[in-house]
């Protein structure tokens, strides 16, 4: 059984990752990419502290699309702003630090 560096308590009891949604300010917008297509960029998280590739996983399952994660970015293909933000409340962001361009 190991101890988090951080908040010192057990791994299993780590609270760090549920802070660190708190405090993020996050950005969702839309950019063209080739072609004309949609892409919505997820930024401003900090992969020190979450879990970014867990977390584009989920939203690519529930937005039924493809995307990548390039350093504290998330890409996703298609223009899914709405379902990201309720997507990101629902997981424990705080809906006032969510910023929708």
């Amino acid at each position: 059984m190991g101890v988090c560096d951080i908040c010192g308590l057990p791994e299993e009891l780590c609270v760090c990752e549920d802070i660190a949604r708190e405090a993020q300010k996050i950005s969702v917008y839309t950019t063209k990419r080739k072609f004309g297509k949609l892409m919505t960029v997820v930024e401003g998280m900090n992969d020190k502290n979450i879990d970014l590739k867990e977390l584009l996983k989920t939203l690519k399952m529930d937005c039924a699309c493809g995307g990548t994660a390039k350093g504290n970015r998330m890409e996703l293909q298609g223009d899914h702003k709405e379902k990201v933000k309720k997507m990101l409340m629902k997981i424990g962001f705080s809906d006032d630090l969510i910023e929708l361009r």
